[in-house]
C-alpha cells in the first residue's frame, strides 16, 4: 500500500495575472460603481470615510465640486504609493482617482433622482461603493489616500485593510458632526461600517494573487 507520503500531490497550477485590457475594464467598472455611490451620497447630504469623506467635507463647506476636491486631496499620497507599492499600482490608482473625479461630476448630467430615502440611499450607496472597491483591489488598484495606506500595511504587516480603513473612516465621519444632521451622521457611520465590512470579507491577505 502506498503511504500518504508516497502519494504525489497535484502540482500547483501557476496563477495567471490579469491582462492590460482586463485591468482597464475593471478600473472603469469599479470607478463607475464607486462614483455612482458618491452621487447618491451627495444627493442626500451624507458622507463616507477616507479621502472621499474629506472631499465631501470640502464640498459641503466650500462648495468646490466633489470631483475636484477628491483629485486634489489624493495628490500627496502618490509619493507613498510609488515608493511602497510600485509604479504600476500608482499609475492604476492615479487612473482610478481621475475616473472617479470625472464620473462623479458626469453622472448628474445623465441621471436625476426625484426622490431618495436618505437612510436607505446612504446604506445602498455604500454597498455599491464596497463592491467597486473590491473590483479595484482585485486588479491591484485603489482610490488613493487611506486605501493606499491600508493596502500597504496589509501587504507589509498582514493588517486587514478593511479593519484599518473602518477605524479611519469612522473618525472622519464623526469629524463631520457640525456639517451634517445627526440622522445623516448615524447613516454615514453605518455606511462606513458596511463598505469596510465588504472589503474585510472579500479582500484578505494571501487569498488573491493576480
Amino acid at each position: 500500500m502506498e503511504s500518504a507520503d508516497d502519494i504525489k500531490q497535484p502540482a500547483e497550477q501557476p496563477r495567471i495575472g490579469h491582462t492590460l485590457v482586463e485591468d482597464a475594464l475593471a478600473i472603469i467598472i469599479g470607478t463607475l460603481m464607486v462614483s455612482f455611490g458618491v452621487v447618491m451620497l451627495r444627493q442626500v447630504g451624507a458622507l463616507t470615510g477616507g479621502t472621499a469623506g474629506m472631499a465631501f467635507l470640502a464640498h459641503y463647506v466650500t462648495q468646490i465640486s466633489f470631483g475636484t476636491a477628491f483629485f486634489i486631496i489624493n495628490l500627496p499620497f502618490y509619493y507613498l504609493s510609488f515608493r511602497r507599492m510600485g509604479l504600476q499600482f500608482t499609475l492604476k490608482t492615479f487612473a482610478a482617482v481621475a475616473l472617479v473625479s470625472v464620473f462623479s461630476d458626469l453622472h448628474p448630467l445623465f441621471v436625476h433622482f426625484d426622490h431618495l430615502q436618505p437612510f436607505y440611499a446612504t446604506l445602498f450607496a455604500n454597498v455599491i461603493m464596497g463592491i467597486g472597491f473590491i473590483v479595484l483591489f482585485r486588479h491591484k488598484a485603489s482610490l488613493g489616500g487611506v486605501n493606499i495606506l491600508a493596502l500597504f500595511l496589509q501587504d507589509k504587516y498582514g493588517i486587514r485593510a478593511g479593519k484599518l480603513q473602518m477605524g479611519v473612516d469612522c473618525c472622519i465621519v464623526l469629524a463631520s458632526l457640525f456639517v451634517v444632521s445627526y440622522e445623516m451622521l448615524i447613516a454615514s457611520v453605518l455606511g462606513a461600517v458596511i463598505v469596510n465590512l465588504i472589503i474585510a470579507m472579500n479582500h484578505r491577505p494571501g487569498r488573491y494573487s493576480v
